[in-house]
């Protein structure tokens, strides 16, 4: 039974992928002009998916009903509504589906298949680039819409600090200034006890001797003391 549900699993996804192939390999068109001499068809085609067709991208379209024959070709140009193909065999694509203005023809391209993938691989990536910078635009959006509001903030916060700076700075100012007046009246009242010492000592000071040389001479050396 397990073989089995996985069979029909693998079965049921390879029928999935060969879907999106055929989804995105196959459109249509209706012949608007022919060259038989220039192996030329013109098809008047519809959808969405043509800008990613491309020059020199090879093709196969066929009848309708027409599966199992089906011719190959090169797209030389295309526009959003037409598709230019050099045909190959033209003359007997020519005999298996008559050419006919206005004929529809079912179309495939497994190069319009590899281009598609590619820009979807190509597209998420893109999304993903698109999710960032809209993500980054976002929070710049945001930072610009409270630009004033954090500028307010800011000028809030160092008001704070500048008026707390000018306190600490006055109390500063005003402990120095107390330093000093203390300091004027230390220094006064030790001047003040200086006088009084140094007048103290000249009170009690002794003389070495007391007597003292008699200068009555010219010659110092007749000097005597008394």
């Amino acid at each position: 039974m397990r073989y089995i549900a996985l069979l029909v699993l693998t079965f049921s996804v390879m029928a999935n992928m060969s879907s999106e192939l055929s989804d995105l390999a196959l459109f249509s068109g209706r012949i608007s002009s022919y060259s038989k001499k220039a192996k030329l068809l013109r098809f008047k085609i519809s959808f969405e998916n043509v800008k990613f067709l491309n020059k020199g991208d090879n093709v196969e379209f066929w009848g309708e009903h027409q599966d199992l024959n089906k011719c190959k070709g090169k797209v030389l140009a295309r526009s959003s509504d037409y598709l230019l193909v050099k045909v190959r065999a033209y003359q007997r694509c020519n005999e298996i589906s008559p050419f006919a203005m206005g004929r529809y023809f079912k179309i495939s391209s497994i190069d319009l298949k590899n281009n598609i993938d590619t820009a979807k691989k190509l597209t998420a990536i893109l999304l993903k680039k698109r999710l960032a910078l809209q993500s980054k635009i976002g929070r710049n959006d945001k930072l610009i819409a409270t630009y004033l509001q954090r500028v307010e903030a800011t000028n809030n916060r160092y008001e704070i600090l500048r008026r707390k700076l000018e306190a600490e700075w006055r109390d500063e100012l005003t402990r120095l200034e107390e330093d000093h007046l203390e300091i004027v009246r230390n220094n006064d009242g030790l001047k003040i006890r200086l006088n009084e010492t140094s007048h103290k000592l000249e009170v009690y000071q002794v003389e070495d001797t007391n007597l003292v040389k008699d200068r009555w001479s010219l010659d110092p050396n007749i000097y005597i003391t008394k």
